[in-house]
């Protein structure tokens, strides 16, 4: 079957690890695994860290690559894939689809079979791609963590990556008053489009906020620390810009502040996103959709840096 794959690893240009090519069926470690033809998958930046041999040891080449995937089952179901899965050997119990077991960059990929959620009517195979990573990932950090019901104003930080991004719309989703920063003045206008008051980094809120998305790290740490009203909950899951922040503990116990780490998130809590995203109208942001045929591109665009939003890969073209 034709798959993309890493075939080496490359620090400085993880473009030159990625092969695309002929690679064997799928394996079924387990009698409770199934074999999904993929519609539709996307790729995230953990895909890139692969090929930079971050995550993988070179016993592990050749591992086809990608978390995110849509595809039919054996009984003819479109399903979503929930990416993780139980791992025997690995320190977390657990990984994500590309790190022990082959990704979803593929014609076919096996899963266990209690990690295939249906696809809602009303959100096409393509948009639902979007949502098993950085989709979870936003949604878990927003409701679970950040508990965004009980709250009127967010702060996303560093909003144009696929986490962010994800947060703003979701945010949004969620009629509470967003701010989202960037550098990028272009990315800020189109986070302005997704209903989201748009700022530079460090830039003085109009209002202090009751949950902050952070991703980005040290970076703008302690903007986020200044901008959080008393009991509110700054979300971690991500230090793109350093991982050890200087934090003014005063601030932290005298506003009583909640500062919380989270990753990917659960079954259940993509099958809540995947409703709530159909009920409500709300579809993640698309950079773009490139057939498997031109899977190369995609990777390309993703390593640009000029993405906003998700990279879509269409099976199906």
């Amino acid at each position: 079957m034709r798959a993309a794959y890493a075939s080496s690893f490359d620090t400085d240009n993880p473009l030159a690890a990625l092969t695309v090519g002929e690679r064997p069926e799928p394996i079924h470690p387990e009698e409770d695994w199934v074999t999904v033809q993929v519609l539709a998958s996307s790729l995230n930046h953990h895909d890139l860290w692969s090929l930079r041999g971050v995550g993988l040891t070179p016993d592990q080449l050749p591992m086809i690559l990608g978390c995110d995937a849509v595809g039919t089952d054996p009984d003819g179901n479109e399903v979503v894939i929930y990416p993780v899965v139980p791992t025997p050997g690995d320190p977390r119990g657990v990984s994500i689809l590309s790190e022990h077991f082959a990704g979803t960059l593929a014609e076919r990929v096996a899963v266990p079979r209690v990690n295939l959620i249906p696809l809602p009517t009303g959100l096409s195979a393509t948009d639902a791609a979007c949502l098993p990573t950085a989709w979870l990932t936003a949604w878990r950090m927003l409701t679970t963590k950040g508990r965004i019901d009980d709250a009127e104003s967010v702060l996303v930080q560093g909003a144009g990556g696929g986490v962010a991004t994800a947060a703003v719309a979701l945010a949004v989703g969620h009629g509470k008053r967003v701010y989202a920063t960037s550098r990028d003045a272009g990315k800020r206008e189109r986070i302005a489009a997704l209903g989201a008051t748009a700022l530079e980094p460090g830039a003085r809120l109009p209002e202090r906020v009751d949950v902050v998305i952070e991703t980005v790290g040290a970076a703008t740490f302690d903007h986020s620390l200044k901008s959080a009203a008393p009991l509110a909950r700054i979300v971690v899951s991500g230090a793109t810009a350093g991982h050890e922040p200087k934090i003014n503990l005063r601030r932290v116990f005298a506003m009583q502040l909640e500062i919380l780490g989270t990753s990917m998130g659960t079954p259940d809590e993509l099958t809540d996103l995947l409703a709530f995203c159909a009920e409500h109208e709300v579809r993640p942001v698309v950079d773009s959709v490139v057939p498997f045929s031109k899977v190369e591109d995609a990777f390309a665009r993703l390593h640009s840096g000029d993405v906003f939003g998700k990279v879509v890969i269409d099976h199906t073209a």
